[in-house]
């Protein structure tokens, strides 16, 4: 097919609390050896997207600085060592350029979308996957029978833990703001849940698992952190990736964290090497490939937009009433 030498994106316009997204011609992606070029059917939204919208987690050097982190489409171009990718159907994640209509992802990132799933299926799948992949088991080093609590649940990262979780045989608790989002999170494998508005989760979850939680997941950052402390079993990890409930702690009590032998661990994706990511996504790819095309994984997508109305979608996954993922679809 003929490439075009201009395509339409997504750009944000003043970055910050009065940030705009609107739609502009840009020129093409320029590909380099290990790279391909999509033709954007489908993209996943994230909260790094809100993020980066308000002048904050930039794009690593060199990468594209349009929102989105995760892709679904055709692949259009390849380098003369990488032809055999032409026209396969892939997904994956990038560093940004999501939002456009076409996006250049590494060769070593993409993988076959699932024989019966959709483009938006297989867009809802990288980011958090891969995410929560690298925090259970990566970071967590969680095995079977072993205990996980799950912050945000119902959210697109939450969903996918679940089910990575409750793959392996691990035992699951997960905190939400409603029943309706705690529904969705039992549906899909939850031991135990939470709802946090109705009673503060560590005095909730100490009902259940007396002995503590050996890894805890949270997005939330602020204040939860000593709340994690309290509910962390002997030689407990909680990987901290994201800062929903603020950057800053209040005054953090490091007694009960020495007295478990605790372990607190920061993790991003976004600014990981091409090799790491690449590491990543094969083992992911071994261990889980076959369990996504049976739909004993799956992803879960709340809401799908037409690619134009992405400030719609931010303005839902602001109001924190989704649950799984939003996708912007291009058709």
């Amino acid at each position: 097919m003929t490439i075009p030498t201009k395509m339409q994106a997504i750009i944000v316009k003043e970055p910050g609390k009065n940030s705009q997204l609107t739609v502009d011609i840009l020129a093409m992606p320029i590909a380099n050896r290990e790279q391909l070029l999509i033709k954007v059917a489908a993209a996943g939204i994230n909260r790094a997207d809100l993020v980066q919208r308000q002048g904050f987690y930039p794009p690593p050097k060199g990468e594209s600085d349009i929102l989105g982190l995760e892709v679904a489409g055709v692949v259009v171009a390849a380098p003369d060592n990488l032809q055999h990718w032409l026209g396969k159907k892939v997904f994956g994640i990038v560093p940004g350029g999501g939002y456009a209509e076409y996006a250049l992802l590494h060769h070593q990132h993409a993988m076959l979308v699932p024989e019966g799933f959709s483009m938006s299926q297989a867009a809802a799948v990288a980011e958090v996957f891969l995410t929560a992949y690298q925090l259970l088991f990566l970071h967590g080093q969680l095995q079977a029978e072993q205990k996980v609590l799950i912050h945000a649940g119902a959210s697109g990262v939450g969903t996918a833990a679940i089910q990575l979780a409750k793959y392996v045989g691990a035992k699951v608790a997960v905190t939400a703001s409603n029943e309706e989002k705690l529904t969705l999170c039992k549906q899909l494998g939850a031991d135990v849940t939470i709802n946090y508005k109705q009673e503060p989760f560590e005095l909730a979850l100490t009902k259940h698992w007396p002995d503590g939680a050996d890894l805890i997941l949270d997005p939330v950052a602020g204040d939860y952190i000593q709340r994690d402390v309290s509910v962390l079993a002997l030689d407990g990890k909680i990987v901290i990736y994201a800062m929903m409930g603020g950057r800053k702690l209040p005054e953090l009590d490091l007694a009960p964290l020495l007295k478990q032998r605790g372990h607190i661990i920061c993790s991003t994706l976004r600014n990981r090497s091409d090799e790491y990511k690449a590491d990543l996504t094969a083992r992911f790819i071994s261990q889980c490939g076959d369990a996504l095309k049976e739909g004993i994984l799956k992803p879960i997508v709340f809401e799908q937009f037409h690619w134009h109305d992405a400030a719609k979608a931010h303005q839902l996954m602001v109001s924190n009433q989704t649950q799984g993922k939003l996708i912007l679809n291009f058709d």
